[in-house]
Parts: structure tokens; C-alpha cells; sequence
């Protein structure tokens, strides 16, 4: 018996098992954000800059859009990813590291992680066509992504050292969370 192949998702198309990983994948992504911004403001602490504000509101935005999920999560009886003590770690880590490599680094970091999401949520928004609370969560939080990725590019993220190795790396590894959070 040849084993069963999974059957590629169409646009416009899911199934309630999709949905769950959307959503299981979704809560990973935005608490690994609320980390990684934490892990910036650890080492920024209280510093009254442009660009220290700027985390400070973005990491607001990133626990709304966890609470959101947290309240998905629970009321559709979702799984959350097993790999959340790894996400609390890394992306608390990933925030420390780039901070301390200073500011520009950080929003190397932002600018890398946003860019990922958006076509993240961009491929999610096609799928979902029956689940409008859900879409409309998504449409408002890839919106906000986009405005931290901009808001990064514009407070010098391509000017941070190594910036192209930096950001493909960020970026590699958000693909990597992303299909992994999906299934575990």
C-alpha cells in the first residue's frame, strides 16, 4: 500500500484542521514576537530614544495581537504548538542579541520577522474565505506588521552591520517556526 499523499491547499479552500494550524501557528508567531521584543527592551531598559519608543509601541501591539489569538486558541479548543518553551527562549534570545548588537541591528531584526509574517498572513488571507472573525484578525494584524517593517526600514535596518546575513538568517529561521509551529 502506498502511503497517502497530503494533498496541496488550495486557495480559498481549508478544512478545519487548517484553520487549527493557522491559528496554532498564528499564537506561536505573535508570542514569539511579544519575546523577541521583550528581549530588546531587556537590554535597551528604560532608554529614551526613537527607537527604543518605537519597540515599546510595537510590543504593545504584538500582545493585542496575542491576547487575540490566546482567545482563538481557547474558544476553538486549539491546540497550542509544543514548541512554545522553545519560541519563549529563542525569541527572547534573537530580541537580546540583535539589541545588543545596537539599534539598527534591532530593526534589522523587526524589518526581517515583519516581512515574513506579511506574506505569511498575505497567504493566509487567500485561503480564508468562510471564517470571517478570523480573516479579519489576520487583515488587521498583517496590516500592523507591515507598518513595524516600515517603521524598521525606516529607522535604518539595511544600515545595520552585516545587514543582507542578518536578515536572511532572521528570515530562514521565521520559515523554519512557521512549518514547525504548524504541526507540532
Amino acid at each position: 500500500m502506498s502511503p497517502r499523499r497530503k494533498r496541496p491547499a488550495m486557495p480559498g479552500v481549508q478544512t478545519a484542521a487548517d484553520t487549527q494550524a493557522m491559528i496554532r501557528v498564528d499564537h506561536a508567531g505573535e508570542y514569539g514576537a511579544v519575546r523577541i521584543y521583550e528581549g530588546q527592551l531587556a537590554v535597551f531598559g528604560n532608554r529614551k530614544s526613537g527607537t527604543a519608543d518605537a519597540i515599546r509601541k510595537m510590543a504593545e501591539q504584538e500582545q493585542e495581537h496575542l491576547a487575540a489569538f490566546d482567545k482563538f486558541i481557547n474558544e476553538r479548543r486549539v491546540r497550542p504548538t509544543a514548541l512554545e518553551p522553545v519560541w519563549r527562549v529563542a525569541g527572547f534570545a534573537l530580541g537580546a542579541a540583535t539589541a545588543l548588537m545596537g539599534e539598527k541591528a534591532a530593526m534589522a531584526c523587526t524589518a526581517a520577522v515583519e516581512e515574513v509574517i506579511d506574506e505569511h498572513y498575505a497567504h493566509q488571507i487567500e485561503r480564508l474565505d468562510g471564517d470571517v472573525p478570523l480573516k479579519q484578525a489576520v487583515e488587521k494584524f498583517r496590516a500592523d506588521e507591515i507598518a513595524h517593517k516600515n517603521e524598521a526600514l525606516k529607522r535604518g535596518a539595511e544600515e545595520a552591520p552585516a545587514y543582507k546575513l542578518l536578515s536572511g538568517s532572521i528570515k530562514a529561521g521565521c520559515r523554519l517556526a512557521i512549518k514547525l509551529s504548524e504541526r507540532l
